[in-house]
């Protein structure tokens, strides 16, 4: 081989670029469903998680916001969401390592209403059994903003203690004091996580490009029915979201930021 092909190659091995590990984007312009997914493209609703889902938005409550997205169209969630409105993870998430990213758009002191908010939760179950989350705290002023990532409930917490009572659970978060919200901006947020159920799990939060906190190892299993696990939007959420896309790999931090401009 030609020395001087040596690092022209090696360039190329290193320049992959973080848009082609793409597996699923919900932009919502023109559609409430996704642009690009490796699964089902649809976006599903239901009066709760419990029972089956059809298409669209239909007696959600929730709108498809034309021209209220960041470039194009969103989702705006006008009062607190109580219904299930949900897209389907099977093959469009990966869940021992990858990145979620998304936006939003709110003041959580002004908006939400009284209670723990969950603007996106991954699971097949609940918030505590094999699930990734960001939340927005109930009594906290200002409300701060967490992510979690939990394996199988019985694997870490098999007394079955109450989440604020429970070592095990607050010590997992990665909590944002002060989070920059407002009604003004759109916020990025992007979780980047590896090594799930293999007892090296490490998950990370970002906001606008800038690494907030990580998580304490993350060892338990976790038993995710693809089939059944779904990105829950909007948990008694109000406000505006826009862009949700997930990635086969953890993005890098510098990856991360470019995300984080919004241009692409």
């Amino acid at each position: 081989m030609c020395r001087w092909f040596l690092p022209l190659l090696t360039t190329a091995l290193f320049a992959a670029n973080w848009k082609d590990d793409v597996l699923f984007r919900a932009t919502f312009d023109g559609s409430v469903n996704a642009k690009t997914a490796a699964g089902d493209k649809t976006l599903y609703s239901a009066p709760t998680y419990k029972e089956p889902g059809k298409p669209g938005l239909e007696g959600s409550g929730v709108e498809h916001a034309k021209g209220a997205g960041r470039k194009g169209d969103a989702l705006r969630f006008p009062v607190k969401n109580t219904k299930a409105v949900y897209f389907k993870a099977a093959q469009n998430f990966n869940s021992t390592e990858g990145t979620i990213s998304f936006w939003l758009k709110l003041d959580p002191d002004q908006d939400l209403a009284p209670g723990f908010c969950d603007p996106l939760q991954v699971t097949d179950k609940a918030y505590n059994n094999s699930a990734i989350w960001v939340d927005f705290t109930k009594d906290d002023k200002p409300r701060h903003f967490r992510l979690g990532v939990f394996g199988a409930l019985k694997a870490w917490n098999p007394n079955n203690l109450e989440s604020d009572k429970n070592p095990a659970f607050s010590g997992r978060l990665a909590v944002v004091n002060k989070p920059p919200f407002t009604r003004d901006r759109w916020t990025h947020i992007a979780i980047t996580y590896s090594g799930l159920g293999a007892a090296t799990g490490t998950a990370s939060l970002y906001l606008n490009g800038q690494i907030q906190g990580s998580s304490s190892p993350i060892k338990e299993i976790f038993d995710w029915d693809m089939a059944n696990t779904t990105f829950r939007l909007g948990v008694n959420y109000v406000g505006l979201m826009d862009d949700l896309s997930t990635f086969r790999r953890p993005l890098t931090a510098k990856e991360v930021a470019e995300l984080a401009t919004g241009k692409w």
